[in-house]
């Protein structure tokens, strides 16, 4: 049995994990409850993965602190959808928990679980049971188990696979929208697929077959693209600003150095005091230098002193280093106060949002989320101090957030769910004001605007007690069901009851694929008998999956 983790082996871990969720994406999307076409969680868990494997599959015997490099670093920038952003900060604590071995035990690699779930429960405002998170967190809690009676890391792992399953099992009666699909969760069945393609690697057992897995078929395809490679090491770690480092000349021999050790202690970490008879030499990193000057001046002249700001010097090299392995990245000087990064899927939606202002689309939305690196990408190439990001999908929100610190610039995600909420967002925006009253009016505006979809059912379904029939047409006001039926005057009729009165000021209605203009006319004629006063204006977006998309203020 394998005792320990190398730098080689993990690298084939990652690989085989990859293809193992790649070769079941389309079982992993096929759990999604909710019976919308919108290919999510295996494909955003698949793309992220397929990042680090790509990059990992270039490398000749990489040392393991490399090799985790290089895999945390690609997930980060590859991950899409909430999924792939859980995924990717779960292999992102991995990695920090094994930073600092050059080969791993059990142990090690259940202290990187740990980190990762630790990582991952941080990102998600509202953790939820009977997800992903979950199956993850007992997991890692079997692992830490296992590795206290065997440090073996193929004990270890098997350990966390056994107890991840019986806890996916599980989420079905955790979250009432499972236990009514009478399915497990999506999210958790592609981690568990995940950490048995990587213990097939570990432990050689090409045949292994399980309830959850049967035997890769096909490996993983990979590319020549070179991606950016970026450190394991937060900033915000950093517990103290400042490295100061002085000599003193001892004029007062009587003064005990072990006093200035002790003051340097309390304002500061990292204290070194290095004494003889003719001077102190002092090394501390403290929030106030100042002071650590200060005291050493009680004990004679300074000879020499040195003050860096290890933060500055810190974000400075992740800068470097992130535009040294992206290749030649582009950041658009500021011409302006105020920029705008949306995304859209559609000829026509782009074209409003950028009649509306924005600087740079980013293609997405339903069934085609994009990375944290598309985001990034976008937001470097805005001509603006402060960027703002209209994600217009639930889903794309958390790969906005990772996107942020990204960037050089100073980042706003507005959580935009919606198409009209990004639309009303825009309009609410007035370049004559503050930063703080811009995001305050832009986010009022998002939460005044009531949203209508229209699309059809991919699969027969039982959701929120309806039986749905492939191929029926489904209307939902922000994101809940409203009314399915074979005949689309009745869903067109239903939504307009549920989301327009006559207090509707403005309704946009939005024609994408499988509509036309005439159609379009005539939904918005039945959505003006319900809001006689309102204001319609139909415009056509291109958007797939939704024929319709509504926007009611």
């Amino acid at each position: 049995m394998a005792k320990i983790i190398d730098g080689e082996v993990f690298k084939n871990m990652m690989i085989e994990g990859a293809a193992a969720v790649d070769a079941r994406k389309e079982e992993i999307n096929d759990l999604n409850v909710f019976p919308v076409p919108d290919g999510d969680t295996g494909i955003n868990m698949s793309l992220t993965l397929n990042a680090a494997a790509k990059e990992l599959a270039k490398m000749q015997s990489p040392t393991l602190g490399k090799a985790l490099e290089v895999s945390s670093s690609a997930v980060l920038r590859g991950a899409r959808g909430n999924s792939g952003v859980i995924t990717s900060l779960l292999f992102r604590g991995i990695a920090k928990g094994m930073k600092d071995v050059s080969t791993a035990d059990g142990g090690n690699l259940a202290n990187g679980l740990t980190e990762g779930v630790a990582a991952a429960y941080k990102a998600v405002l509202k953790p939820a049971e009977g997800t992903i998170l979950t199956v993850s967190r007992i997991a890692a809690e079997a692992a830490v188990k296992a590795a206290k009676e065997d440090r073996d890391c193929e004990k270890v792992l098997l350990a966390a696979i056994e107890a991840g399953k019986v806890a996916l099992e599980e989420t079905t009666e955790q979250n009432p929208v499972l236990k009514k699909a009478g399915v497990v969760d999506a999210g958790g069945f592609g981690f568990i697929v995940l950490l048995e393609g990587m213990y097939i690697a570990l432990s050689g057992q090409t045949g292994l077959r399980s309830v959850f897995m049967p035997s890769i078929k096909k490996p993983v395809e990979v590319s020549a693209d070179a991606m950016a490679d970026f450190s394991q090491f937060d900033t915000g770690e950093i517990t103290f600003s400042y490295c100061t480092e002085f000599i003193a000349e001892r004029k007062d021999k009587k003064r005990s150095p072990d006093k200035l050790r002790e003051f340097l202690m309390s304002i500061g970490d990292s204290v070194v005091v290095v004494e003889d008879d003719e001077i102190i030499k002092v090394h501390v990193h403290t929030e106030n230098p100042d002071k650590a000057l200060g005291e050493g001046l009680k004990y004679g002249p300074l000879l020499t002193m040195k003050i860096e700001n290890m933060r500055a010097q810190h974000e400075q090299l992740l800068k470097e280093a992130r535009e040294e392995q992206m290749g030649e990245r582009k950041v658009a000087a500021p011409e302006n106060r105020y920029g705008f990064v949306a995304v859209a899927a559609g000829e026509g939606l782009s074209s409003v949002f950028v009649d509306l202002g924005v600087d740079n689309m980013v293609e997405g939305g339903q069934t085609m989320n994009p990375s944290t690196e598309d985001i990034l990408n976008a937001i470097d190439a805005t001509p603006s101090e402060v960027v703002f990001v209209l994600p217009n999908n639930k889903n794309i929100i958390m790969a906005s957030e990772q996107a942020a610190p990204l960037s050089d610039k100073q980042v706003v995600v507005l959580p935009t769910k919606t198409i009209p909420q990004g639309l009303c967002a825009m309009l609410a925006f007035d370049p004559d004001v503050d930063l703080s009253v811009n995001e305050d009016s832009m986010n009022k505006a998002i939460q005044n605007v009531r949203t209508g979809q229209i699309t059809y059912a991919a699969r027969d379904s039982e959701f929120e007690g309806r039986n749905i029939k492939e191929g029926d047409f489904m209307s939902m006001a922000d994101g809940k069901l409203v009314h399915t039926n074979k005949k689309f005057e009745s869903v067109v009729k239903k939504l307009a009851n549920e989301i327009a009165d006559k207090k509707s000021s403005f309704i946009t209605i939005i024609y994408g694929e499988g509509a036309d203009e005439e159609q379009a006319n005539g939904v918005a004629e039945v959505f003006q008998k319900e809001a006689k006063n309102a204001e319609i204006q139909v415009i056509f977006g291109g958007q797939p999956v939704y024929s319709y998309i509504i926007s009611v203020e």
